[in-house]
């Protein structure tokens, strides 16, 4: 079980005899917290669709079932991604920056004027769950949809798959959902920015280090890309000043699946999962899966 009694301790020493582990993605399950738990660990069920900071060769090495909560968190966080887009295109965050420092004087026809998405490309980068989702939603706005496939010529839903680059060259807006894994760690970088659109948006509701931050401020500072917004970081919750500073980057802390309805469903899934691993019954969502 998760240990809450005092969380100055490591981790390592709170597990001591336990037999099932609930953690979140900011709870590093290393190699050395599986061993200090001792061999009576079963289960270690993560309250996340990722599952990077688990060490997953250690706990496979001592038969220790892995779970994780995809599904009940795909429809937040496919909302929350078309909240950042149309936040970063639309200047949102700008003019309630403006009006919140006493700074409006009033409308003006030149005030803060963004981008319309109607008629404009959205690719994804990952056809999982979320990101199918996302692009289900892109019709209401009016704007077509690519994927960045392996396999470029095919379609998923309908949409064209094509090359990442011929997707980075050829779409206004770029939305990332890709798991965290060694080939996508800092997918995003210097050449694949400088493949953008100069008038295009990055949009990240995956995992953090699958931008190249460095990559990103040298790619707003040269304006490359028009801007970003951003849910997720590399070195959470550090985010570098020269991100946190840029009027045309939208910055939110890690909300994707912050509503209720998702936070409990997937509080409960973890309970479930935990619960079939001690009754001898399989895991409802295991990782392998």
């Amino acid at each position: 079980m998760r240990v809450e009694d005092d969380a100055s301790r490591p981790l390592a020493e709170r597990v001591a005899g336990a037999t099932a582990l609930v953690c979140l993605l900011t709870d590093p399950v290393t190699g050395a917290v599986i061993e200090a738990a001792g061999p009576g660990l079963r289960v270690i069920a993560n309250v996340a669709v990722g599952y990077d900071n688990v060490d997953l060769a250690a706990a496979r090495a001592r038969g220790i079932v892995v779970t994780n909560t995809p599904g009940v968190l795909t429809e937040a966080v496919a909302e929350f991604t078309w909240a950042l887009i149309l936040g970063i295109t639309r200047r949102i965050g700008e003019g309630e920056r403006l009006v919140r420092r006493g700074a409006w004087t009033g409308w003006a026809l030149d005030q803060l004027p963004g981008m319309q998405l109607a008629g404009k490309q959205l690719g994804i980068v990952g056809a999982g769950r979320i990101g199918r989702r996302v692009a289900a939603r892109s019709g209401a706005f009016g704007m077509s949809v690519v994927f960045a496939g392996r396999r470029a010529g095919g379609t998923i839903d309908d949409h064209p798959v094509v090359s990442i680059d011929a997707l980075l060259v050829s779409s206004d807006v770029v939305s990332l959902h890709v798991p965290l894994r060694p080939e996508t760690r800092h997918l995003i970088n210097r050449r694949t920015l400088a493949r953008m659109k100069r008038s295009a948006y990055l949009i990240n509701t995956a995992r953090g280090a699958v931008v190249d931050e460095e990559a990103l401020v040298w790619a707003l500072g040269e304006g490359l890309i028009a801007g970003a917004a951003l849910d997720v970081y590399e070195r959470e919750p550090d985010v570098p000043e020269a991100l946190r500073t840029r009027e045309n980057v939208l910055l939110a802390p890690h909300l994707g699946s912050a509503t209720r309805e998702t936070r409990t469903a997937m509080a409960e899934l973890a309970a479930h999962n935990v619960a079939d691993v001690l009754a001898g019954r399989p895991a409802r969502t295991p990782v392998d899966a």
